[in-house]
């Protein structure tokens, strides 16, 4: 009879074992799925990945720059000839 408590005990341990990795597989799939639902809803509304945007950015920045030195470029050109017209 001692081994009979024993052995339900363990029975019921192991049960609860499984049960606790159904759940987590469980969870995993449910994850997965609301993963990819969210993916698919962002994409259906035209929402730009992280990647995406940060690559947009870097583009901004590198062209705002190449402005800011044909501007530079642009006003040391021009401002010898108003020095000349001046003059004239």
């Amino acid at each position: 009879m001692a081994q009979g408590p024993n052995r339900m005990l363990d029975e019921f341990a192991k049960l609860m074992t499984d049960a606790a990795g159904v759940a987590q597989g469980a969870r995993r799939e449910v994850e997965t799925a609301f993963r990819a639902q969210a993916e698919r809803f962002l994409s259906d509304m035209d929402v730009v990945s992280r990647e995406e945007h940060e690559a947009v950015k870097d583009m901004a920045v590198r062209a705002l720059d190449k402005v800011e030195a044909l501007e530079a470029r642009l006003a040391k050109l021009e401002k010898p000839e108003t020095g000349s017209k001046k003059g004239a």
